[in-house]
């Protein structure tokens, strides 16, 4: 691969990790009620792995036999036990799976951090981040005159000095350790939402009128790559669209109906996430789990929040 490709891949990469909220798997979310629908096995599975953060997430539990995962799994239960009382609550795996999720957080700004900071000293300045996410594209701007709009880096580079100076509280125009977190992970901070909200209006809306259409919001999840019927996910999204999305009955989606849908403010992931958990797992409905009950339906906790996904399963038990 030259030069060339091996560049675009890189930034199309770099890219997709820092627009990381507009990706349609963030942007779909899930009614808490719907984790106490049943499930089919097979489907149950598939809810744990995507509903929270896509098909895109890696996880690694199926590297390990049966044995060495539910052996793993027992020992963060025992971490999950908060009080030691030999049983696992809703509340209990709410905060884990928090917990979960904040670390995936810093360890990722941890894995980039040094990509940026060019200069070491422990500051990442909106000029270093641009020379190294589009340094190749400012200095060979005519290589990239036929970029799709989908990877347009004309577009990119404003938009995330935009999202760079939201995030830079102090206006010093250097990302601290905690402003680049902001940067790198906006839908996480309050601070930022409207800058979330505006990159998924400007990813969907296709005609450029400031709204999201019903076609644009079917468009962003489903291609019409050949012909024939809907499938029936897609005629039950343009239900949802009429009944839920398009709150005023107006036929388009404005800034508040998005905010509405992306970031709903009655919507806790990670109690939905450990309702569904206890929900599924719970075998006398005492609404508690023992580790016993936990390792019975072991392929369900790991490919969940409670473990990252099947990550934590590979990890010593001192990094947990």
């Amino acid at each position: 691969m030259d030069i060339y490709w091996l560049t675009c891949l890189l930034l199309l990469c770099v890219v997709e990790v820092f627009n990381k909220p507009t990706y349609k798997n963030e942007r779909v979310h899930f009614d808490p009620e719907l984790s106490r629908d049943p499930h089919e096995d097979n489907q149950s599975y598939r809810y744990d792995h995507e509903a929270f953060l896509g098909k895109e997430e890696a996880t690694t539990f199926d590297q390990l036999t049966p044995e060495e995962s539910k052996e793993r799994l027992g020992k963060i239960v025992d971490r999950i036990d908060g009080d030691k009382d030999g049983y696992v609550t809703t509340d209990e795996l709410k905060s884990w799976i928090n917990r979960v999720q904040k670390r995936y957080i810093y360890e990722n700004v941890a894995k980039v951090w040094t990509d940026y900071d060019l200069n070491k000293d422990n500051k990442i300045s909106w000029d270093e981040y641009k020379k190294a996410t589009y340094g190749y594209y400012l200095a060979n701007p005519e290589e990239f005159q036929d970029a799709t709009d989908q990877f347009s880096f004309k577009k990119m580079l404003p938009r995330d000095e935009r999202r760079f100076k939201t995030a830079d509280l102090d206006g010093d125009t250097a990302a601290s350790w905690e402003e680049f977190t902001v940067f790198l992970h906006p839908e996480e901070f309050d601070h930022m939402k409207d800058i979330v909200v505006l990159e998924t209006l400007e990813d969907i809306d296709k005609n450029g009128d400031g709204h999201v259409d019903e076609e644009e919001y079917i468009a962003d999840m489903f291609a019409h790559e050949v012909e024939g019927p809907e499938p029936d996910w897609v005629k039950t999204e343009r239900e949802q669209f009429a009944d839920f999305r398009d709150t005023n009955k107006d036929g388009k989606m404005d800034k508040e109906e998005i905010r509405h849908w992306i970031l709903p403010q009655d919507y806790d992931h990670a109690q939905a996430e450990a309702r569904h958990l206890v929900y599924e797992s719970d075998l006398n409905k005492d609404q508690l789990l023992t580790k016993e009950e936990i390792l019975e339906n072991w392929n369900m906790f790991v490919g969940s929040q409670a473990t990252n996904y099947g990550e934590d399963l590979t990890k010593n038990h001192d990094e947990l």
